[in-house]
């Protein structure tokens, strides 16, 4: 699909884009520079679109030309409503298999005061460290800072030691969906311009700054897949993926109801939840049935039913992501709560059912920065896109620059890996 242009601020330098990739929606929002107001820490978006989702499940994308459309389709809309046209993008996705691996290093000082160079030196020794063949690295973020084995050093400039140590969270995705992302973006006449994991990008926007710094795991519950965010120290520490989320919820549904997929999830929208209620043996639902027989009887059943279908789903997921945060190298801060976000996580009953698998404080989060977002944009769906807006507003800042990561490396004159090396080096030369 061609993106219409226009004469409008084509192209303005400082708009930001953020395109939400997800199996049941697209989303893009379009902020300008001055939709940053610093002092407040608050965010406006100028433009806000969605649209269904196409060539997308389970995460991954099965069409490439149906999700390019989609995206197409997103894009000019919210370009429509901010009177901008936009040439790149930043996609935030769940989807690509993402996952993360910590590294460190720790490197010798001089007498003089650490600086930029020291920084650049222990950064590029962490990340020589970092073997992920076939996997696109696409966030470096460094978790703590530590001189002479005193830890928690939120910035070394100018201290003084004998040795700077690094601990480095790197977050990568498989290589073939980070190209195939980059294709769909391209045939919707777009650049790619960086890619966020999705759970990190829902954690800046919907987590508080207390629960930032003294821990909280975000999960974010979307169609196709739910994923996980911990936190601490006002760092991101770990991701993960699980290729299970609210469609699964849906075809459930269908299957137990002999309905189709379009009347499942509206059922499930209108009554479904994952805990009993009163009187749920009584009162009744209707499905449409399958097939075009239009003298087929409407399908009809029991609340308690739908209930019996949704909770074992949902229940089963949040303990998939229990049990692979306890068999992860991450230490969940003591007290940390659970965040849910994503349009999965709307669902009656969820947060109840997340207090008894994680047997801690559980809150539904929202976009906290975003305050002039209309109603039907300002859910828990829609909190990756703001995280995106609100990381490029505000941070945290990373060791390599999104568009640095995004470039396509040189692996036909054997630099693939240095590149990285010396664009880590490069931007905190330009940033530090």
């Amino acid at each position: 699909m061609k993106r219409t242009v226009d004469r409008r601020e084509s192209g303005r330098k400082g708009v930001v884009a953020a395109v939400d990739l997800g199996a049941s929606k697209v989303g893009c929002f379009i902020m300008k520079p001055e939709g940053v107001n610093r002092e407040q820490r608050i965010i406006q978006a100028s433009g806000v679109a969605h649209v269904r989702s196409r060539g997308v499940r389970g995460g991954v994308v099965t069409s490439v030309d149906e999700a390019a459309e989609a995206i197409a389709q997103a894009v000019e809309q919210a370009e429509t409503m901010a009177g901008v046209n936009v040439t790149g993008v930043v996609l935030t996705t769940a989807g690509g298999q993402i996952a993360s691996h910590r590294v460190s290093a720790a490197v010798s000082l001089g007498v003089r005061p650490i600086g930029d160079h020291d920084l650049s030196r222990c950064i590029q020794l962490a990340l020589a460290q970092a073997r992920l063949p076939g996997r696109r690295i696409i966030h470096l973020l460094p978790i703590a800072w530590a001189v002479d084995r005193q830890a928690a050093v939120r910035d070394p400039r100018h201290l003084h030691g004998r040795e700077l140590a690094l601990e480095l969270l790197v977050v990568s995705m498989a290589e073939t969906a980070f190209a195939t992302l980059g294709h769909c973006v391209e045939l919707a006449h777009l650049h790619l311009e960086g890619v966020v994991a999705a759970p990190f990008a829902s954690g800046l926007a919907a987590l508080q700054d207390d629960e930032l710094d003294l821990g909280a795991i975000c999960i974010d519950m979307g169609g196709g897949s739910t994923s996980t965010a911990v936190f601490s120290g006002g760092s991101l520490i770990h991701v993960d993926t699980l290729t299970v989320g609210g469609a699964h919820v849906t075809n459930d549904i269908a299957r137990g109801l002999t309905t189709t997929l379009a009347g499942a999830e509206r059922i499930k929208t209108l009554h479904g939840s994952a805990i009993a209620s009163a009187n749920e043996d009584r009162e009744m639902v209707e499905a449409p049935p399958r097939g075009d027989d239009p003298s087929a009887e409407p399908v009809t059943a029991p609340r308690s039913l739908l209930k019996g279908v949704i909770a074992p789903r949902v229940e089963e997921t949040l303990e998939l992501v229990r049990d692979r945060l306890k068999q992860s190298d991450v230490r969940t801060p003591r007290g940390a709560g659970v965040v849910l976000t994503g349009g999965a996580s709307q669902l009656a009953g969820v947060r109840e059912l997340a207090v008894r698998v994680f047997d801690c404080p559980v809150r539904l989060g929202r976009p906290r920065r975003a305050p002039h977002l209309a109603d039907s944009a300002a859910g828990p769906a829609f909190s990756a896109a703001v995280g995106v807006l609100q990381r490029a507003a505000f941070g945290p800042r990373e060791a390599v620059s999104d568009r640095s990561l995004a470039a396509r490396p040189k692996e036909e004159r054997g630099q693939g890996e240095r590149d990285v090396l010396s664009r880590a080096a490069g931007w905190l030369r330009a940033n530090l």
